[in-house]
């Protein structure tokens, strides 16, 4: 059967990454390593065209492949991102992977196979297509996660993440299951036909609606399916930790919000109030837990599990409320998706590129006394604190300022408070690092082994997630204008 060359068109960017995945690792045991760097620019290279085909064709609504496929502003919004914050991860890695010792371009291609399956999962529509890219995604970020293979804390968290995540995989595949016996379709209309035809209190599809929910749970890293992300962040290699905690978060919250709002949309009352709980939960442990934590990447980890609390409020929002009020959780979840990329992004480089010896600066005593040592670095590093804590002017502050307008319209003012006092909490581990920076003086051992390996490339990643940070922050009205358009009703 012939495929439709329409179709084949509004695949094109997936087709583009994924070939030029395929390429590079058939290219890189023939390359010779001096010339690996070139490999990582033909990935730029790649991301670069996708960049603008996927923004050319911004704001079409087309369907490919029997409806299984649609390419919209929703679906083009995220794959942007995705493209951007790919493309800093492969110029993080450059030096990073040298300074690793595990400068293979097979990494990159790994990470077009991963970037592939996030831009199916946001573009499916229907849950087996979105199963199956979550499943590519997946099972590229296991092999990233091990990449360091002469370590054995890298290797268990790759084995972590694998059974964890297959457990995660069964029960959302479960659920696929139980609602394709009470739709007779995988699509996600045809399951919101089916909703609204079998009503609100049909048990199959209320628990089938739950599987779902706790198979995405564990790929946004929301409480209580959050234990693998602490291990699985500290042990993988820095710019993979960034791209996990960044990417497929990214992804999978896009992909979750299209199966909710679009699949399960009649039944936003079953799911909005259990969402609500994961929610504060979520918010709860991820800024608790975190104070305590004496490792950076560690309390990153944490950090990173409270921003999906915070981004759970604009799912919340959208279930809550009504068409209009629903259109603004959307668009605010995705603004901040967009902002904690960025801020996530620089505090993860900055992590990657502060060395002791021969090993990453990871710990919270590597940091002490920076600012007398790196001035510029500690200044970049307390910018990305200041946002992620959400303080004004930078653009951690407009993510959250919108996710709480966005409830307090709801008439959820009270989940707005919640928030705000745990952003308030969280000041207190951000701060810390800043503390530890510019209020202690290093110590003699630290003078002499504590560096930078800050190569071109990684000074490039640190400009643009510093940018975005202070340009987002104080103009933030193109990236609000942005996602206000290309929200899901």
């Amino acid at each position: 059967m012939m495929i439709p060359l329409a179709d084949l068109v509004t695949i094109l960017p997936e087709l583009i990454v994924v070939s030029v995945a395929c390429l590079l690792l058939a290219l890189d045991p023939i390359t010779p390593s001096n010339r690996k760097d070139l490999l990582a620019w033909m990935s730029v290279a790649a991301l670069a065209v996708c960049f603008i085909v996927t923004a050319g064709s911004m704001g079409d609504r087309v369907y490919a492949f029997s409806d299984l496929v649609v390419v919209d502003g929703y679906a083009s919004f995220w794959k942007l991102l995705l493209y951007v914050v790919s493309g800093m991860t492969i110029l993080l890695s450059i030096g990073y992977l040298k300074e690793e010792r595990i400068d293979l371009a097979e990494f990159y291609g790994f990470v077009l196979l991963s970037l592939t399956g996030m831009m199916i999962m946001v573009s499916g529509a229907d849950l087996l297509v979105i199963y199956l890219g979550i499943e590519l995604m997946s099972i590229s970020l296991y092999v990233l996660a091990g990449f360091k293979r002469f370590e054995a804390r890298s290797i268990e968290s790759s084995a972590k993440y694998f059974i964890l995540g297959a457990f995660s995989s069964g029960l959302l595949l479960y659920g696929i299951s139980l609602i394709f016996g009470a739709a007779g379709s995988t699509r996600l209309v045809e399951i919101a036909a089916a909703v609204d035809a079998r009503g609100l209190d049909d048990s199959l599809i209320l628990i089938a609606l739950m599987l779902v929910i706790v198979g995405f749970g564990f790929k946004v890293a929301a409480v209580p399916f959050h234990m693998w992300t602490p291990d699985v962040y500290q042990g993988a290699p820095t710019s993979v930790t960034a791209f996990m905690a960044v990417a497929s978060k990214a992804a999978s919250f896009g992909a979750f919000l299209r199966v909710m709002l679009e699949g399960f949309g009649g039944m936003k009352p079953n799911w909005s109030g259990l969402i609500l709980g994961v929610c504060i939960l979520t918010l709860i442990l991820g800024n608790l837990v975190a104070i305590v934590q004496t490792n950076v990447k560690r309390m990153l980890a944490y950090s990173s599990i409270a921003h999906a609390g915070y981004a759970l409020i604009g799912l919340v929002v959208a279930g809550w409320a009504g068409t209009g009020v629903s259109a603004k959780g959307v668009s605010s979840m995705m603004l901040y998706l967009a902002v904690y990329s960025f801020m996530t992004l620089g505090a993860f480089s900055m992590v990657a590129i502060l060395r002791r010896g021969a090993n990453e600066g990871e710990d919270l005593d590597d940091f002490t006394g920076l600012a007398k040592r790196h001035k510029g670095a500690a200044f970049l590093m307390l910018l990305f604190m200041v946002s992620l804590a959400g303080i004004p002017p930078t653009a951690g502050f407009i993510g959250k300022f919108y996710l709480f307008m966005a409830a307090v319209n709801a008439g959820l003012t009270w989940l707005a408070v919640v928030g705000l006092i745990f952003a308030a909490v969280s000041a207190f581990y951000y701060l810390r690092i800043v503390m530890v920076m510019y209020m202690r003086e290093p110590s003699p051992d630290q003078e002499g082994e504590t560096r930078l390996a800050l190569s071109p490339t990684a000074t490039v990643v640190l400009a643009l997630a510093a940018a975005g940070v202070v340009i987002f922050g104080i103009y933030p009205w193109p990236l609000v204008s942005l996602t206000a358009s290309a929200a899901l009703p």
